[in-house]
């Protein structure tokens, strides 16, 4: 019976996760529990994305026990949030501006010195003020710290917890009782407690902007949706309602200059639109009669009205919008290690801590040097930085993707296209256009090419094959279609009619043989057209061979630079098609394609990933998304490569919006610069850490004399999430440049 239950998907804000450590915990808990079904926390930006039969609350009170607060999100939610960084700020004001008072008055002639025998009523007065600041500032952190203890958990605020109150209740025993430490350690720590809670506040509140930007590519999308359209309402006059309102078979009036409010059909007039943000093709679109239009493009020139075919929540921004938002998720291979580590990370600490405190009290160095290092150990650690090392980067560069028109199902995806070395592409619709187009035309002596081509054009708009099609479509925009009487047509072979009273054949080879028309004079010109790939039509006005018309499924544009880019970057490249062999090694020659498989079925393709993977080789698949289906499921990454269409974004690993190879060339550079930026944070986050500790700890004070502060602590965790934030950041002024030589490699773009 809970199989049959709705399945209902939620995303919360988490408020109180401080590190790894509590990910882990949230997971594990969310994976024992039957009702859900996944459970996925990003701890870059502090979201749950859970799919369950429960409701929101139900979530929410779950992770109450767990000692986590979360809230779902909403465009209110996102509101109040946005709201509570001013406050965050004022906590990094006063206690940064106390704690810099005490440090340099404690420093100046003017301070009292704390005396064995007095009252030292001065700095009792300052500990308690210290007191009401850290609890003021620092709330959020030692309720997050207990109610982990409370479930016996230890987070990051649990390590600036103890640092804190462990530096405030040494400063107070010796502020009230200072005989029971040794003179050379009376001193206090009230301005390391507030200064490092300053620190860590300020960066909370920095790695928070620099988050907020993080998602500016999916923002970007989300307000490209117009609020408002205008619909033509019963009595035929525009109305100005809200998108919310509209229902579908609607009829939406699209102005000039005008966002296209829902997905539909035009049903009347024609314009260009501009698509880039779908396609990232930046040349607008002719769109006429029952063209497709989506969401979120910019009407260029012209006025139509267009019938609502999907509503907000299934149009394909949405879907591209949901689609992203689901990756951004996810997490590559890469970052399970650093999640393992990091979900120890924090009971490792404390025992460094301990252990070092120890080590230099039994070498004799007091009380307050055991102090220092205990409490720098404890502040200068940071899990944040392991842990934000791969989400973070998994966010900008998936949403970069998107900008480009690449969407990225997976963080699985996105580190294989890294690793790419051999890619098998699909013919029809990947390399070529899918669709066929005439490409010469030649005439007998006293025919003109347009003649031949209306009179052609004018029989087979009574046909319903493909290269009929193509004929038709070449006229249609310079000539009128003359009638047609007698129209036959005759399977496999051509179709036949009187055209202007005057009898038409059209058709193959055969068909002009079995009519008794000689075709001996282009025969020559028709075989040559025929090994380069192109199907010749035979044209004869009554039973005299008029000329020939050449149709073809062209190349792409860029098909011949992408591939020579492949090649030049040691991918290999083989072509794989249903056509015929004759067809597909004239492509392949044109392109310089080596490795092709003709007359080949689904299954064949299939066999043939197999095949390479058993080589070790990683293999890409580039089809359409819908009869190559099974080989996109196969190869280690799928791209759908077309136009953006429902299948094509279900069907494969990553989906190209624009119908361009150059596409697969942009995914694997996203995937490179992405990949290449988290192993830059995780290589930071380790080094960092590990020295960071051991120097905390006073392995250089033997040698160097050299000993950290707890601020200085401090301030060196702040800077390790806030850089790693940052260096993640970078991925956002990524520019995908034009494929260029230079030294045989792939010009890889530029961060700034």
């Amino acid at each position: 019976m809970m199989s049959n239950a709705k399945i209902n998907q939620y995303e919360f804000a988490l408020k109180n996760v401080s590190c790894m450590s509590c990910v882990g915990k949230i997971e594990s808990a969310l994976a024992k529990t039957p009702e859900i079904t996944e459970g996925r926390v990003n701890f870059a930006d502090r979201t749950l994305h859970v799919e369950t039969h429960l409701k929101a609350l139900d979530i929410i009170q779950c992770l109450k026990q767990l000692g986590y607060i979360a809230e779902e999100i909403t465009e209110a939610s996102e509101k109040a949030t946005l709201a509570e960084k001013p406050k965050l700020w004022q906590k990094v004001i006063i206690p940064g501006v106390f704690g810099l008072f005490l440090m340099f008055y404690g420093m100046s002639s003017y301070s009292p010195v704390i005396m064995p025998h007095s009252t030292n009523i001065f700095w009792l007065i300052m500990a308690l003020i210290t007191l009401v600041i850290m609890v003021i500032s620092a709330a959020h952190l030692y309720k997050s710290a207990y109610k982990a203890f409370l479930q016996h958990h230890a987070t990051m605020d649990t390590l600036i917890s103890l640092g804190t109150i462990a530096a405030w209740v040494y400063s107070i025993i010796v502020i009230i009782t200072p005989t029971i430490i040794p003179e050379n350690a009376r001193h206090n720590y009230l301005e390391a407690a507030l200064i490092i809670i300053a620190l860590i506040n300020l960066g909370a509140w920095l790695e928070q902007k620099a988050r907020g930007k993080t998602s500016e590519a999916i923002k970007q999308l989300i307000g490209l949706q117009p609020k408002f359209a205008y619909r033509i309402n019963a009595d035929g006059q525009e109305e100005k309602v809200a998108i919310d309102q509209l229902k579908l078979g609607d009829v939406i009036r699209v102005k000039p200059g005008s966002k296209i409010a829902l997905d539909g059909e035009i049903i009347e007039g024609s314009s260009y639109v501009d698509e880039s943000m779908l396609t990232g093709e930046p040349v607008a679109v002719a769109k006429s009669m029952s063209d497709k239009v989506f969401s979120g493009t910019l009407n260029k020139t012209g006025s139509f009205n267009y019938r609502v075919t999907k509503l907000t929540k299934d149009t394909i921004l949405s879907q591209i919008i949901a689609l992203v938002k689901q990756a951004q998720n996810t997490k590559p291979s890469i970052a399970r290690f650093a999640d393992t580590v990091s979900g120890y990370f924090v009971p490792f600490v404390i025992l460094c801590a301990i252990a070092a405190a120890l080590v230099w009290f039994n070498l004799g160095f007091g009380i307050g040097f055991m102090l220092v290092t205990g409490i720098t150990v404890l502040v200068i650690a940071c899990p944040c930085a392991l842990g934000l090392a791969t989400p973070i980067s998994i966010i900008v560069g998936m949403g970069k993707a998107a900008q480009l028109g690449i969407l990225i199902k997976n963080g699985e995806a996105l580190q294989t296209a890294s690793k790419i070395t051999h890619v098998v592409l699909d013919k029809t619709g990947t390399i070529t256009k899918g669709q066929p187009e005439v490409v010469g035309v030649t005439c007998v002596e006293g025919m003109s090419e347009q003649d031949l081509l209306k009179i052609a054009a004018s029989l087979e708009a009574h046909s319903e094959h493909p290269l009929a099609e193509a004929i038709v479509k070449k006229v249609l925009n310079s000539a009128e279609l003359l009638p047609v009487n007698n129209f036959q047509s005759h399977t496999g072979l051509g179709v036949t009619g009187d055209v202007d009273s005057q009898n038409i054949i059209i058709g193959n080879h055969k068909m002009m043989a079995s009519h008794g028309v000689e075709n001996v004079v282009l025969e020559a010109l028709a075989t040559t057209k025929s090994h380069q790939g192109q199907t010749v039509i035979y044209v004869a006005i009554n039973k005299v061979l008029s000329g020939t018309i050449a149709v073809a499924d062209p190349v792409k544009e860029d098909a011949k630079e992408a591939i020579d880019t492949f090649k030049r970057n040691n991918i290999q490249i083989t072509m794989i098609t249903g056509d015929n062999k004759q067809t597909a090694q004239a492509i392949a020659k044109t392109l310089g394609i080596d490795n092709v498989l003709a007359e080949s079925m689904p299954e064949d393709k299939l066999k043939h990933i197999k095949a390479l993977q058993q080589k070790n080789e990683t293999v890409a698949m580039v089809g359409d998304g819908i009869n190559d289906a099974p080989a996109l499921a196969q190869a280690d990454v799928g791209f759908a490569i077309g136009n953006g269409t429902d299948i094509a974004i279900e069907s494969a690993d990553i989906t190209l919006m624009r119908s361009s190879l150059m596409g697969v060339l942009n995914a694997i550079l996203v995937s490179r610069a992405t990949m290449k930026n988290i192993k830059q944070n995780l290589f930071g986050a380790f080094i960092y850490n590990g020295l960071g500790i051991p120097v905390a700890a006073g392995v250089l004070f033997p040698v160097f004399g050299v000993l950290l502060s707890p601020m200085i602590a401090a301030a060196a965790m702040a800077a390790s999430s806030l850089t790693v934030v940052t260096n993640a950041n970078r991925l956002r002024f990524f520019k995908v440049t034009k494929i260029k030589r230079v030294e045989n490699n792939i010009v890889q773009g530029e961060t700034a």
